[in-house]
């Protein structure tokens, strides 16, 4: 058993003498999972929503392309349902992908009465972009590439007006509160105001994003970190496909700059991948060629650059002209200004990053995992839509989807309310001098990014366990009191895990890539799981059924 397996808690303390809060549902993420599953949850009891930094770092609100759903007439449910599927290379759950696809539509409709605004044609109509890996035309968008902000404004202000939720920002989710029967009752927290406090709630629902910060090239905001991926390992939930993280094609490439994301809308309006030499990249790479699926376009640049030993690639957007591009895409035309570049005029220098984590907690259609009174939603679950490959813009649908649909079956499961217990949590610390938490961090992205990046290798994967586990030793055997510490050791466990599982795939399947198991396998088609304290992997065929059963 490893380090990685040892530890129940972060910190040590005394529950009976910290304060106690009471309420009917906790969500742990402040996104676009947790902000609807809060608005859902308020119709039937008291809600606290805990953000971990203010509500403007979610990856919600960093979302350029829009939000895919069948709206045209000339599209459909079983079209996209489809398309999901081929992207997902023979790992999404069928019913959970049917559940998104069909109830999209109307998630839409209730945005849309809620006060979102979206982009509408001469006629009135919605406007609807494509984007790689769909068929037809089907991403509803707000002011071309602000929909991840209007979302949030629309949620927020709908949030604001809406009696019995309670909202923490800048609150750390230290770990889940269990009690002696297993069943998940709460969690720690700390606040920088009010410090350790104790939250007690019938259901818990986790909807803390993801863990792009694992790696160095990310797409992701800093706090994105896997602090929720790893409080629920601690817990005792499964984690699911957590060797699966996507990595986009195109985030700008420039020296000192943040990996800004260049969406995936604009290859859709007619955007192409070239290399220095104004060499078409995905040219015969793949039938819809520079509109592949993202895992396809990622690998083609990446063998493109190691073929000409080039550090980046280019975005070619010129067709749209400086006016064109400025109008379809105004907030990337203001961001590549303050770099000097004109993106309908320039060419935009570009390189894959990690952008979104496919795999997570384990849950079935409706958001329960394995542990009683816990739920999880949105990114940081495993429900089986994405299978091996996100397909774009089906992650803001899937927080809007099953963030209600989660709430409805934490209603329906009709848990009492939680008995506080007083518990005394004990940290056995090893001998550790001090620590430079900021290298740490930095020492294990740039492992994961070399090691268990866009190509992965076995013998690699093995040294960067061995580095975990010596990293392990003296960061998880230490006691922090400070949120960069608890991220650190989150980012520790997750990257482990992470590595770990990827270890274990012996194939390349969607986003997972082997040089020595280059090919993908036909009886590959099942899920790994992973357990706290089980030493090997739990494998399910697809169709299986998941998540705890009350």
């Amino acid at each position: 058993m490893s380090i990685f397996d040892e530890r129940r808690y972060l910190i040590p303390f005394r529950s009976q003498l910290l304060p106690q809060l009471f309420t009917d549902t906790l969500i742990i993420g402040g996104g676009v999972a947790g902000m609807r599953a809060a608005l859902e949850a308020a119709v039937h009891g008291n809600v606290f929503v805990l953000a971990k930094g203010p509500m403007d770092l979610s990856n919600t609100q960093w979302a350029q392309g829009g939000i895919a759903a069948a709206l045209d007439e000339d599209d459909s449910t079983e079209a996209h349902f489809r398309d999901t599927m081929i992207a997902g290379v023979g790992l999404c759950e069928p019913s959970a992908v049917r559940t998104l696809v069909e109830e999209g539509p109307g998630e839409i409709e209730w945005l849309i009465q809620s006060g979102m605004r979206f982009d509408r044609g001469q006629q009135g109509q919605v406007s609807l972009g494509l984007e790689g890996g769909h068929g037809h035309p089907r991403i509803v968008h707000t002011d071309g590439d602000m929909t991840g902000r209007e979302l949030m404004r629309a949620l927020c202000a709908a949030v604001e007006k809406t009696h019995g939720i309670r909202m923490f920002d800048r609150c750390f989710a230290i770990d889940l509160c269990t009690d002696t029967n297993g069943r998940v009752a709460g969690a720690i927290t700390w606040h920088p105001r009010y410090g350790l406090q104790v939250i007690w709630a019938r259901a818990t629902i986790l909807a803390a994003g993801g863990a792009g910060q694992v790696f160095r090239e990310t797409s992701n905001p800093r706090l994105a970190t896997g602090d929720a991926i790893a409080m629920a390992w601690r817990a005792g939930a499964m984690i699911r496909d957590i060797e699966f993280m996507q990595f986009h094609p195109t985030t700008l490439y420039i020296a000192g700059a943040p990996r800004h994301l260049i969406s995936e809308a604009v290859r859709g309006e007619g955007a192409i991948l070239v290399d220095r030499l104004g060499e078409r990249i995905m040219a015969g790479r793949h039938p819809q060629e520079d509109l592949a699926p993202r895992d396809v376009v990622t690998r083609g640049i990446v063998e493109h650059l190691a073929r000409t030993e080039d550090s980046h690639a280019f975005l070619d957007a010129r067709s749209l002209g400086s006016a064109g591009f400025a109008k379809r895409f105004p907030g990337l035309a203001q961001m590549l200004a303050g770099y000097g570049i004109d993106g309908g005029a320039d060419l935009i220098p570009v390189h894959p990053a990690a952008h979104y984590t496919v795999g997570g907690i384990e849950v079935d259609v409706d958001g329960r995992t394995n542990l009683p009174g816990l739920y999880a939603c949105g990114e940081v679950a495993s429900n089986g839509v994405h299978g091996a490959n996100r397909l774009a813009s089906n992650s803001l649908l899937e927080g809007l989807v099953f963030g209600r649909r989660t709430v409805l079956a934490a209603i329906r499961d009709s848990l009492p309310d939680p008995v506080p217990q007083q518990w005394e949590s004990r940290v056995r610390t090893s001998v550790a001098g001090e620590l430079d938490l900021s290298d740490v961090r930095s020492s294990l992205r740039s492992a994961m990014w070399r090691n268990v990046g866009i190509v992965r290798d076995g013998a690699k994967m093995r040294d960067c366990l061995d580095m975990f586990s010596f990293w392990g030793r003296y960061a998880l055997g230490s006691v922090f009191e400070t949120p960069e510490g608890w991220e650190t050791q989150n980012l520790l466990t997750v990257g482990h895990l992470m590595t770990r599982a990827a270890a274990e795939r012996r194939e390349s399947r969607g986003t997972h890539t082997r040089i020595d198991w280059p090919e993908e396998d036909p009886a590959g088609a099942f899920h790994l799981s992973w357990k706290l304290g089980e030493n090997s992997a739990r494998r399910t065929l697809v169709g299986s059924e998941v998540g705890n059963k009350p």
